[in-house]
């Protein structure tokens, strides 16, 4: 049902507030405001809030409203404005300090496979690289990693391949584009929330006219974004675990008020 509720009305035009500034201004909104990985040099304390008020496009504004819209304005009416906003904001940073978690981990892994191509380049490890952390890349580097396999030794082959390895892993950490944004970490701790609370509640996802309860869509929902995050494919610029931290920090959060006595109506 489209309602809007006072909390879910504000974060609905602030959202779209700020992705009108968005495209007004450009790149340097996304900037200031996306979530950055720690390390690089665009990252800032205030982008852990910052980033799930942005979106990077039309589309992906739309969906995440539509589920604030749609999901959003039932635990409005059961917790009240001040809870859920402190909910909504609680489950956003989680989400964003996990994934910068997660994120860590994996341009550690990627950083120290560079410093191993340093201290011994081979076209083999070369072209691992590239399989490992460019993936969407094409063939275009086999015929380097075939060349560096032939002729180790040619000094100024091995220094335009580690140049490579090195433009990667920088381009990974301090690209204007490495940035994380989007409602959505904030968005599927509600989802959670409303599975919780509502297990029996019957949904209908676009676009499968198919109705099936919260509970189990939650269940396969979490299943889907476990398995996205542990086995990306080339090309998926979907933070998966950004979704799952949101799920988790909400399940924490609907716990400890629980234990203090909340009510849910």
């Amino acid at each position: 049902m489209f309602r809007l509720t006072p909390t879910v009305r504000v974060l609905l035009i602030i959202n779209v507030a700020v992705y009108f500034l968005q495209s007004q201004f450009g790149a340097i909104t996304t900037v200031l405001g996306a979530l950055y990985p720690l390390g690089s040099v665009y990252f800032k304390p205030w982008q852990f809030v910052t980033y799930m008020f942005m979106h990077g496009s039309i589309g992906h504004l739309i969906s995440n409203m539509l589920g604030l819209v749609f999901i959003g304005a039932s635990l409005e009416d059961v917790w009240g404005p001040k809870r859920f906003l402190t909910y909504w904001l609680i489950c956003g940073i989680g989400a964003g300090v996990l994934y910068q978690g997660v994120r860590y981990y994996e341009l550690h892994e990627m950083n120290v496979d560079r410093i191993a191509f340093h201290q011994e380049p081979s076209g083999i490890a070369f072209a691992d690289y590239f399989r490992d952390y460019l993936p969407n890349a094409g063939e275009s580097y086999q015929q380097v990693a075939a060349q560096l396999q032939r002729t180790p030794n040619d000094p100024k082959l091995v220094s335009m391949a580690t140049e490579t390895v090195d433009a990667i892993y920088d381009q990974s950490l301090n690209s204007p584009m490495a940035g994380m944004l989007g409602a959505s970490g904030a968005l599927f701790g509600v989802l959670f929330a409303f599975g919780y609370l509502f297990p029996q509640s019957t949904l209908i996802i676009f676009p499968i006219p198919i109705p099936i309860k919260a509970w189990l869509f939650v269940l396969l929902y979490t299943a889907y974004e476990l398995y996205q995050g542990i086995h990306p494919v080339p090309g998926d610029n979907v933070a998966h675990f950004a979704h799952l931290g949101g799920m988790l920090i909400g399940f924490i959060v609907l716990k400890i008020w629980q234990r203090n006595g909340t009510h849910y109506g």
